[in-house]
């Protein structure tokens, strides 16, 4: 079966990176190798070790793409939030995008990484610190370390409930109603 895009002298772990995101969403995060992504960037199977050490190393740089990815994500649903509808809205954006790119989605969280890999940990902790800001600015009197992983674990929660199919994720309109209804919920009940 030829390779559905192959690598022509140029950026090879550009090129690697494409092939294991390609990989990933086609046959999942079991097939994820170094030589799958090989055969599907169409170089040698010993290419990828010029880049990654082993398996760890490529789903780690798989996981800072789909960080980064995510950040944009986030940031386009609204790039300052400040209130809670605002904060919602950036909910539901969390929660599409792990519908649309669920295994990535699981990789980014489920799969051991490499912990040292710079990359993946400057993607994590953009994400984090963008929470946090959020909460700052939407409750200025809240203690920001307290809430932001709070409210991160229910969003998180509630994406992984439609990812596992114990949530319907059919209707776009209700996925977004439940996800806004739920962040408000916990919301409103932490200002009483």
């Amino acid at each position: 079966m030829p390779a559905k895009s192959t690598y022509h002298h140029g950026d090879l772990r550009t090129a690697l990176l494409d092939a294991a995101l390609e990989v990933l969403e086609e046959d999942g995060a079991t097939a994820l190798s170094l030589r799958a992504v090989a055969r599907r960037a169409g170089v040698s199977p010993a290419a990828p070790y010029r880049h990654y050490a082993d398996r760890e190393a490529l789903v780690s740089a798989v996981a800072a793409v789909g960080y980064r990815d995510l950040a944009e994500r986030l940031g386009a649903a609204h790039p300052a939030p400040s209130t809670p509808a605002q904060l919602a809205d950036v909910a539901v954006a969390y929660v599409r995008f792990a519908l649309d790119r669920p295994a990535l989605f699981r990789i980014m969280f489920g799969e051991p990484c490499d912990r040292d890999n710079d990359e993946r940990v400057a993607a994590t902790v953009a994400v984090t610190l963008y929470l946090r800001e959020i909460v700052a600015r939407c409750f200025p009197d809240s203690d920001p370390e307290a809430l932001a992983p709070a409210i991160w674990a229910l969003v998180h929660g509630l994406a992984f409930l439609y990812l596992d199919g114990k949530l319907e994720p059919t209707d776009p309109a209700a996925v977004d109603e439940r996800v806004s209804g739920a962040v408000a919920a916990v919301l409103g009940a932490s200002d009483s």
